[in-house]
């Protein structure tokens, strides 16, 4: 199906840069408008709906984070992070709250086209993180049911998660075969904790790979020396 028309909203605050993206995008046949803060766009959806939404975390008043959140909780949008602010820790936020993509600035635009383009193409084929959609691939992906806080494997076997095992699944899962290191994940399960102590998201991993071992799981999960811990298999959340 062509991906000409489809609507894309751009929310940052530098005009410059979002002039270029309008531009950019509606050469390439995308149907596109912008705003330089979050209040603004609030507005402007409800006159023009959109099927994707490219936020800057750096905004004016309500930041990219909380755009992203009540988004994702809505459903049935793609959500990509366009920011300055590359870190680690910016990145595991911004896909554990449910961004879809997410670049850092300066914009590479071969890489933006490639990678719009791939989450575009799952938006109009209709797989949205929809229950429905998920279901049509299970015979090949790992499943992650945020709502019913269950595992299950390519062969169907489930494994019930504790709110520790599902917060460390959702952005492994979520960016399979991206690299997270101990210390970001610690941050963003004990986010309270006074220092750091990452051998605590080796006992959680250690009890959810014993877990799985009993329902004849093995989990592709992959720790990297040096790096941290990575999901190598296919996955998808709903």
């Amino acid at each position: 199906m062509s991906l000409a028309g489809l609507r894309i909203a751009v929310i940052e605050d530098n005009v410059d840069l979002r002039e270029e993206l309008l531009f950019f995008l509606r050469h390439r046949g995308y149907s596109a408008w912008g705003v330089g803060s979050a209040e603004a766009f609030w507005k402007e959806l409800h006159r023009n709906p959109v099927e994707v939404v490219i936020v800057d975390l750096g905004l004016p008043g309500e930041d990219g984070f909380s755009v992203i959140e009540y988004l994702h909780a809505l459903g049935g949008y793609g959500l990509v992070i366009l920011t300055a602010q590359g870190g680690e820790r910016e990145r595991l936020r911004g896909i554990n709250l449910g961004a879809d993509l997410f670049l850092v600035k300066p914009i590479n635009f071969a890489s933006f086209t490639a990678s719009l383009y791939a989450l575009c193409s799952r938006l109009r084929a209709g797989d949205t993180n929809s229950s429905d959609a998920v279901f049509e691939v299970q015979q090949d992906k790992w499943l992650l049911d945020l709502e019913q806080m269950r595992l299950s494997g390519p062969i169907g076997d489930e494994v019930v998660l504790s709110s520790q095992e599902l917060d460390l699944l959702k952005p492994l899962m979520r960016s399979a075969t991206q690299i997270f290191s101990r210390e970001a994940l610690h941050d963003l399960l004990f986010d309270y904790a006074e220092e750091t102590d990452t051998h605590r998201i080796d006992v959680i991993l250690s009890r959810l790979r014993a877990k799985a071992k009993k329902q004849g799981l093995r989990l592709p999960i992959r720790s990297v020396f040096g790096k941290g811990i990575v999901f190598t298999g296919k996955a998808a959340c709903f």
